[in-house]
C-alpha cells in the first residue's frame, strides 16, 4: 500500500473495520410498513360456524387473492358462544380495497357459492369491520414462527388524548419486556378512521405457547418492580390510567390460516 496516500489507507482501514463490526452499510433500511389492513368480525347464525368455515376454506379466501386482496389470517376464540370468526386483509392501499371488494362481489363465481351456501339460510347474522395502520415500532413478524401456539387479540381503549403516551410506553418499554416473559408481538395497529378509534385505540397481536402461558406471563410482567416503575411515571405525565379497558381473545388459527 505504499503508493496509496496515508489518509486514504485510513479511511480503507475503517471502512473495512465497519464493514466487519456492522454489515455492509450499503444495505437498504427496512421499509416502513404502508399497507391498509381491515380486521373483519363475523357472527355466524346460529350453529353455522362450520358451514361459514367450509366456505372460506373451498372458496372465499382464493376469491378473495384473485381479486387482489392478501388473506393474513384466520382465528376462531377458544371461548366462542357466539360462533365468531376474526379475520384480517390486507391491501396495497384503501382505494385499492373498495376496488378489490367491488370486483370480488361481483365475481360470478363468489355470487354462485353464496347463493349455493345459504339456500337453507344466511350464514352470518353480523360483520364488523375495523381498517388499521400499523404502528412505527411494530415488528410485523405476523406470520412468522409457524406453530407458535394460541393467539390473542389485545384492544386498549384509551382515555382522552392519553394514545400517545400508551404508544410511547409500549415503543420505549412494553414490547421489549413483553419478550422477556416467552410473549412473542406479532403486529401494532391503530385504526385508520377517527369514528373506529383512530384517537384513542391500540390493537395488537401476541402468541403464546398456551393460554395457561399466557395468563402466567402476564402475572410474572404486571409485577416486574421495572413496568411497575414505568407505568407509575407514564400514568403521572397522562394525568391518570392512560386506559379504560383492555379487551383479550384467546383464538386459535382456522385450518387455513396463513397465520398460523
Amino acid at each position: 500500500m505504499k503508493n496509496i496516500p496515508h489518509r486514504c489507507c485510513t479511511l480503507l482501514i475503517a471502512f473495512f473495520w465497519a464493514n466487519l463490526l456492522f454489515g455492509q452499510t450499503s444495505q437498504p433500511a427496512t421499509q416502513k410498513d404502508t399497507l391498509c389492513y381491515e380486521l373483519r368480525i363475523y357472527t355466524a347464525s346460529k350453529g353455522k360456524l362450520n358451514d361459514l368455515l367450509k366456505r372460506f376454506r373451498n372458496h372465499t379466501t382464493q376469491l378473495f387473492e384473485n381479486h387482489g386482496m392478501t388473506n393474513m389470517g384466520y382465528w376462531t376464540p377458544l371461548d366462542n358462544p357466539e360462533e365468531k370468526l376474526y379475520y384480517v386483509l390486507s391491501y396495497p392501499d384503501r382505494a385499492a380495497r373498495e376496488a378489490s371488494w367491488a370486483a370480488f362481489m361481483a365475481d360470478t363465481t363468489w355470487q354462485r357459492v353464496w347463493k349455493e351456501s345459504e339456500v337453507d339460510g344466511s350464514l352470518v347474522t353480523k360483520v364488523e369491520s375495523i381498517f388499521l395502520k400499523t404502528t412505527d415500532f411494530s415488528p410485523n413478524n405476523f406470520t412468522a414462527n409457524p406453530g407458535s401456539g394460541v393467539w390473542e387479540l389485545r384492544i386498549y381503549h384509551c382515555t382522552p388524548n392519553n394514545l400517545v403516551n400508551l404508544l410511547a410506553r409500549f415503543r420505549d418499554f412494553t414490547v421489549r419486556r413483553f419478550e422477556r416473559y416467552g410473549m412473542t408481538s406479532k403486529i401494532y395497529w391503530t385504526p385508520t378512521d377517527a369514528d373506529q378509534g383512530a384517537d384513542n385505540m391500540l390493537y395488537y397481536f401476541l402468541t403464546h405457547p398456551s393460554e395457561t402461558a399466557a395468563k402466567a406471563a402476564f402475572d410474572q410482567f404486571r409485577s416486574d418492580p421495572e413496568w411497575v416503575s414505568v407505568r407509575k411515571a407514564s400514568e403521572v405525565k397522562g394525568g391518570g390510567s392512560l386506559t379504560t379497558s383492555v379487551e383479550s381473545i384467546f383464538m386459535y388459527p382456522t385450518d387455513f390460516s396463513r397465520a398460523r
